[in-house]
């Protein structure tokens, strides 16, 4: 574990130098724990979830994926208990009307000790639906992308053929009205969400699929190359979200304390019985080989993005020889190359590296860099993750070759022209 204790602003600070990620509406002086993703922070996030897409929806035959609503009918939330009972504890600073989940012995932000009495809040961000502000108009962004996939389960099932067990993917963002949001882009009141619910016949050991889809979310971290700092916790009943038959939550020791990355929940009906009942359609599967009827069981598995990208930042950083080191999964990188001229004021060389630059763009994400000497171009692509570089020189010509220098080994490679899109694809396994 990195236990460098400035860590946090050290990939804070490379976050904005780099383009990855900005403080939201940064000239107007902000909006508390709001983060807008640059140029290369939307890169690595696309490339999370693409990965993450055709690993558990394109090469499987037993999930389909949905885009489901930001905003749903509220009756939705009142089946699902999110009105009555999705609450945190708020506490307020008699003081300076800081207000946090739990009460401290001092407050935070002016050191006092006099809070008032805990109360619950409510975690749904309210809105209203059309023009005119009314009780009757009231409805909320959604808390979670889970009810999306409950509440169509028929809809899917009708029109995609799929048999028990199979599963609903969708990523999307979910907001949560946090009291005391923080840690960079750990906990936003906006974030965006990967999640599958996973419908199993009561009969079945639902503890095997439990066990299935933990071994699947620990695959998943390796396949990214998150291995360590990583917790896997068993949440006792009391401390179990109502819905919750069983959760494990993977938990990540970051610079600020061990907390949650990852989340696996046994919902079991509780939703589809719910909604049911609230709407009056049946949620009932009807097994085409036996034709019993029942409402599906549900394992849930839940990946946070952005949580995945403060994991893999963290895990990525790495300071070594006076420079800075992003040693990101090469699959998931912003730029899976750059291309250089040996010297920018060379227009020979730069009309070559152009050629290579242009062919290049269409198979991967590629970047361009003629500014200063080729040293600080190396380290300047070493500390956006940038896997390899490509440098055009006088040998070029003679050779039809170029340079291809290897981010995490230093190592320098003679490439044929003809053969560098092979060449990359080979080394990045796309």
């Amino acid at each position: 574990m990195k236990t460098q204790s400035d860590l946090m602003e050290k990939i804070v600070s490379l976050a904005k130098r780099r383009g990855f990620i900005f403080p939201g509406s940064d000239i107007y002086g902000g909006l508390a724990n709001s983060w807008d993703y640059g140029p290369l922070g939307v890169e690595l996030k696309n490339n999370i979830k693409q990965l993450w897409w055709k690993k558990f929806v394109q090469n499987r035959d037993d999930i389909v994926g949905i885009d489901s609503a930001l905003i749903m009918n509220p009756k939705v939330w009142e089946a699902s208990g999110h009105i009555a009972t999705f609450n945190d504890p708020m506490v307020e600073c008699k003081n300076c009307s800081y207000r946090d989940r739990d009460e401290k012995i001092k407050c935070p932000n002016c050191g006092a000790q006099d809070w008032n009495s805990p109360r619950q809040f409510n975690l749904m961000f309210k809105t209203h639906l059309g023009p005119v502000e009314s009780k009757e108009n009231i409805v909320y962004l959604r808390p979670e992308t889970a009810q999306g996939m409950f509440v169509n389960l028929k809809n899917v099932l009708d029109t995609s053929r799929k048999t028990i067990p199979f599963g609903i993917a969708q990523i999307g963002k979910a907001f949560r009205n946090e009291i005391t949001p923080g840690n960079f882009i750990f906990r936003t009141r906006e974030f965006e969400q990967m999640e599958i619910e996973y419908f199993i016949n009561p009969k079945d050991d639902w503890n095997k699929h439990f066990e299935y889809w933990l071994e699947q979310m620990k695959d998943w971290l390796k396949e990214i190359g998150v291995t360590e700092n990583l917790e896997f916790v068993e949440i006792e009943k009391d401390k179990r979200a109502h819905y919750s038959k069983r959760t494990i939550d993977i938990e990540y020791k970051y610079p600020f304390g061990q907390k949650e990355l990852y989340g696996l929940a046994y919902r079991g009906d509780f939703d589809l019985v719910n909604h049911q009942k609230s709407s009056g359609h049946s949620l009932e599967y009807s097994d085409p080989k036996t034709n019993e009827k029942f409402v599906p069981h549900v394992i849930e598995p839940t990946w946070g993005v952005d949580r995945s990208i403060l994991a893999l930042l963290l895990e990525a950083y790495c300071e070594e020889e006076n420079h800075v080191i992003l040693k990101i999964n090469p699959r998931l990188a912003p730029y899976k190359a750059a291309v250089f001229p040996l010297l920018a004021n060379k227009p020979e060389l730069v009309k070559l590296a152009r050629k290579i630059y242009d062919d290049l763009r269409p198979r991967f994400m590629t970047a361009w860099d003629d500014r200063g000497n080729i040293g600080k171009r190396y380290y300047s692509q070493d500390e956006i993750g940038t896997p390899f570089c490509v440098t055009v020189d006088f040998d070029s010509f003679e050779d039809q070759k170029v340079t291809v220098r290897d981010r995490d080994s230093m190592k320098q490679e003679r490439v044929a022209i003809k053969g560098l899109e092979d060449y990359l694809s080979d080394k990045l396994n796309v």
